[in-house]
């Protein structure tokens, strides 16, 4: 009895064993496909990243690429086959003249949807990719618009949800702290201020106080030239928040050029 006992266990560990082995097996195949596709998704962030300095630079621009990932998986079959379901990439400080003075956007989000980057594109640094819709995110620091007004002691802020102004007025030889907010809209691409609501206490309520506050909001009132962004992305919203004015832009069907384009 013992020996058929016997006979009937080795079967049994054998079964046990090849079954482990194959488990071993396939977990050795999906880490391999798991780093496989990680170096593969690695490569595609790398070569595109280096295309967006290339094209940052090309526009007379700087900034620094901080980071690039490649949504959807798995991110190898979207290597091979040259398309991506989405791309995200943070542009920080970025800066460009505009009419000789330094425009600063300290952070840029961007999500590339439907990009084609064929591997050998990437490879060689030649040929185009180009991305089916681009969203882009982004902030005009406070600083750089007064700079742009060029006011002395005019300071800009959030308040409720709108763009505040405080600044020092001078009215029939008194200076005066004028407050107000103003109208943020986009036209032609460019981020208008207009400065309506503006009020000073203790102005006298007369004619000539009144239009000299009427003729200071017309000359703080201006249209804010934005650097060329990347991706062809246009404006087409903004908004005033606590650490600067939210831009957002986008752009359809866009080609990030060459190295030789």
């Amino acid at each position: 009895m013992a020996d058929g006992y016997a006979y009937e266990e080795r079967p049994r560990r054998r079964g046990r064993g090849l079954l482990i082995g194959l488990l071993v097996l396939l977990l050795v195949l999906v880490g391999a496909l798991v780093v496989a596709d990680r170096v593969a998704a690695g490569f595609a962030e790398r070569a595109i990243a280096e295309r967006v300095r290339q094209e940052v630079t090309r526009q007379d621009a700087s900034a620094q690429v901080d980071s690039v990932s490649v949504g959807g998986f798995p991110f190898l079959t979207q290597v091979a086959s040259g398309h991506y379901e989405s791309i995200s990439m943070r542009l920080t400080e970025v800066t460009g003249s505009v009419e000789g003075t330094g425009l600063s956007l300290p952070r840029v989000d961007i999500d590339a949807r439907d990009v084609d980057a064929p591997l050998e594109t990437l490879r060689s640094g030649t040929g185009d990719v180009t991305a089916g819709t681009v969203h882009g995110t982004g902030t005009i620091s406070y600083e750089s618009v007064t700079k742009l007004i060029d006011r002395p002691g005019l300071s800009l802020a959030e308040q409720d949800g709108k763009l505040g102004v405080t600044a020092p007025v001078d009215v029939l030889g008194q200076k005066f702290t004028v407050r107000g907010t103003a109208d943020v809209t986009v036209q032609d691409g460019q981020v208008a201020l207009r400065f309506e609501n503006l009020s000073a206490d203790e102005l006298p309520d007369i004619p000539l106080a009144q239009a000299a506050l009427r003729n200071y909001a017309n000359q703080i009132s201006i249209k804010i030239p934005l650097p060329t962004l990347p991706f062809q992305l246009s404006v087409s919203q903004v908004e005033p928040r606590p650490d600067g004015l939210a831009v957002t832009a986008d752009a359809q069907n866009v080609p990030l050029r060459s190295v030789a384009g």
